[in-house]
């Protein structure tokens, strides 16, 4: 629950009130490798924070897995639409290692922001962030070849290439592993 706060506070700096009211809403819970922290079809009722483990969030179209984003430790995240909408999400989150998460209810959350302005402008900060790096996501996969995708992903998290499966990046990268396999073999 401390990093989550810290977390927090980097957003915006949170009162001594609204810290104190928050970890009274914070939950953690342990989940094992393959579980599921939200499935598709199910609405978003949380805000997720990975304090150790990784998660992963996907969508299937046509019996193919399109991963949009890893989530390691000390990341903060939600289903956005799903989330902020209270509607069925199209996209799955499950974890890729056993995993401990802290999550905050969508209620709560309504709650804090009504009782305190530096949550409200917190969640704000998250949403804008995440609009942000979706925004970026969806410039890199149109703009630049599989290549240009590997070399950026490996560049900005080496670490991260040890935890997942190439079946995973592949599907992250948006080509096939064969292909994957062709530009590591490449490098």
């Amino acid at each position: 629950m401390e990093k989550f706060i810290k977390y927090c506070n980097v957003l915006t700096e949170l009162t001594q009130a609204a810290t104190a009211d928050l970890q009274q809403k914070l939950m953690t819970t342990s989940i094992p490798k393959g579980q599921y922290l939200l499935k598709d079809g199910n609405t978003c009722r949380h805000l997720f924070f990975i304090n150790q483990g990784l998660a992963k969030t996907f969508f299937f179209k046509e019996d193919k897995e399109f991963i949009m984003r890893f989530f390691t430790e000390y990341t903060l995240f939600t289903v956005v639409d799903s989330f902020e909408n209270q509607q069925p999400s199209a996209y799955a989150v499950v974890a890729l290692e056993n995993t401990t998460y802290t999550t905050l209810s969508y209620s709560d959350l309504q709650i804090l922001c009504q009782r305190h302005h530096c949550i409200e402008t917190f969640f704000s900060k998250l949403l804008a962030k995440a609009a942000t790096h979706m925004m970026q996501r969806i410039t890199e996969m149109l703009e630049n070849n599989p290549a240009e995708r590997y070399a950026r992903f490996a560049m900005n998290n080496p670490a991260l290439l040890q935890r997942i499966t190439l079946g995973d990046l592949a599907s992250y990268l948006g080509i096939t592993q064969v292909s994957l396999s062709r530009i590591r073999a490449r490098k």
